[in-house]
């Protein structure tokens, strides 16, 4: 990317709910899932007013643009689905529009999610990976969690500790 990327956390505005779901919609067609499927489960990934009140967002920018390049998305995670019951926070959503994949985006939006989890006194990130995504989040260092009941647990849940604003496996 010519100019540098800003990473912006905090509530978006409403005005911006459309600009953030065409990045969610732009990333999900890069899935390897049939068309069908996409359009049938995109309404699910879409952001609602609801979410953007409820959840932490984190927006990457290129500096000195409106653009909307990326977004993260997270909550606290019930504790009952993170490692040895410890506190976390749920990875909801990391998007990047296609033309900025491979560019740090991502991995930049994951950073300021475990950096907002170490200052929240969570122990740490939980993601529910979605298949195309798993292997990103090995690659970020993540650990993949083992599925102890095939009925409740997600397959793919990676763990990121953190530790004093850094993080750790």
């Amino acid at each position: 990317m010519d100019e540098p990327t800003r990473i912006i956390s905090g509530t978006p505005e409403a005005t911006e709910l459309p600009a953030i779901n065409a990045v969610v919609e732009a990333a999900l067609s890069t899935w390897n899932l049939p068309g069908r499927v996409k359009r049938l489960v995109l309404p699910s990934y879409r952001y609602s007013e609801s979410d953007r009140r409820h959840l932490c967002f984190a927006l990457a920018r290129a500096a000195g643009d409106v653009d909307i390049l990326g977004v993260a998305a997270w909550e606290p995670a019930n504790p009952r689905e993170c490692p040895a019951k410890r506190s976390g926070l749920l990875l909801h959503g990391l998007y990047v529009a296609p033309p900025h994949q491979h560019s740090g985006i991502g991995s930049r939006l994951l950073r300021t999610v475990m950096e907002e989890a170490a200052a929240g006194g969570f122990d740490g990130v939980l993601v529910k990976a979605q298949r195309d995504a798993e292997a990103y989040f090995a690659r970020q260092g993540l650990r993949r969690l083992p599925v102890d009941d095939a009925e409740h647990d997600y397959p793919g849940r990676y763990w990121q500790a953190v530790v004093s604003g850094q993080h750790r496996g």
